[in-house]
């Protein structure tokens, strides 16, 4: 199993806070033969539809001690390997991948990295590090 990221506390205490109840920390399973490791699991109750929203979400901190955009290729990689596992798995999970404000607002916006989450249709969940909240959902 892969460490966490550094924020991942984060990202569940802002999950709780928007509430959601984390299911799995991690969410494990097997693909093919493959062994997964998605971050979180988290479900929803929505009252007005009286069904449950399930979501899986791969946390990422980019550090800026890091190159971002080496950071963007694992997170990209490994955000289409888990939907597809998901879509096989566990098809009613949404996945998302939750980053955090300060690189959605800088590296995010640059035209490459903009282009390829919308080519590759990446729901995401902008997190602020400091307050521990969701800032944005990108569906």
């Amino acid at each position: 199993m892969s460490a966490k990221d550094v924020f991942h506390e984060v990202v569940k205490i802002a999950l709780q806070k928007d509430g959601w109840q984390i299911t799995h920390d991690p969410l494990l399973f097997n693909v093919g033969g493959v062994k997964m490791s998605i971050d979180l699991a988290a479900e929803k109750l929505i009252a007005a539809e009286r069904d449950n929203e399930k979501i899986a979400v791969e946390v990422k901190s980019f550090l800026e001690k890091s190159s971002a955009i080496s950071e963007f290729h694992t997170a990209l990689g490994q955000f289409i390997n888990y939907r597809g596992a998901l879509r096989r798995r566990d098809p009613e999970r949404i996945l998302y991948l939750a980053v955090p404000l300060t690189t959605y607002r800088t590296f995010f916006q640059l035209d490459f990295p903009k282009e390829m989450v919308e080519e590759n249709r990446v729901k995401m969940i902008v997190y602020d590090v400091e307050s521990e909240v969701i800032v944005e959902w990108k569906k």
